[in-house]
């Protein structure tokens, strides 16, 4: 795999998931109407401030088992099984959900790096997604160039976090709907079935 498909690769999965309804999403619209595009940044810098820890956890763990078949079989059949997953809720999602970009966050603060933290760190669906799909980009940047690939894979990841959430929270302050609910449902579908072919590429890869 070469850099750029390398880096291509990474962004198109990063960009589902960071389009992902998930409470994360709700509560930067809910506090972005208040405090504007700086309560989409501190939920970043929150998100970061759990995420990057845990991918270099997961990295240094699995550094020494990178090149181990069963492992590359193992953590290639779980991300791209929950790819298959993943994209299925997303269309099913987009298909029925409402998206209610009104809810408030269930977290009471006006801390909002308080209320990131917390809705990242206690989001099953984020932990569960860097045990499959995530490790699956860990295990495929280590073999793409070692640490320095998981960087580079993080750094692939990470930025679209800043640019989506403080996006979403300056334009909440400003009563505007980004994409507006029928234009964010057929990104929604979209990405999904974007996810739903990349799961079959990388079970194809594998098996």
């Amino acid at each position: 795999m070469d850099i750029l498909t390398f880096i291509i690769t990474v962004v198109i999965i990063s960009i589902s998931g960071a389009l992902a309804p998930g409470p994360l999403f709700f509560a930067t619209i809910s506090y972005g109407a208040k405090l504007g595009a700086k309560s989409g940044l501190a939920f970043s810098v929150a998100h970061t401030l759990i995420e990057f820890p845990l991918v270099i956890l997961l990295a240094l763990g699995l550094l020494t088992v990178a090149n181990e078949p069963i492992i590359k079989l193992l953590t290639g059949v779980a991300g791209g099984l929950a790819l298959l997953v993943l994209g299925a809720l997303q269309i099913r999602d987009g298909l029925t959900s409402k998206f209610n970009t009104s809810s408030e966050s269930r977290v009471v603060s006006k801390n909002p790096l308080f209320v990131g933290l917390v809705l990242t760190g206690l989001n099953p669906f984020f932990i569960g997604w860097w045990l499959t799909i995530g490790a699956d980009l860990i295990i495929k940047s280590l073999a793409f160039a070692s640490l320095a690939g998981v960087a580079l894979m993080y750094a692939s990841h990470i930025w679209m976090d800043y640019v989506w959430l403080t996006a979403v929270a300056h334009f909440a302050k400003r009563g505007i709907n980004v994409v507006g609910v029928r234009g964010y449902k057929a990104v929604v579908i979209v990405f999904g079935a974007v996810l739903i072919f990349f799961g079959l590429l990388f079970l194809a890869s594998i098996l």
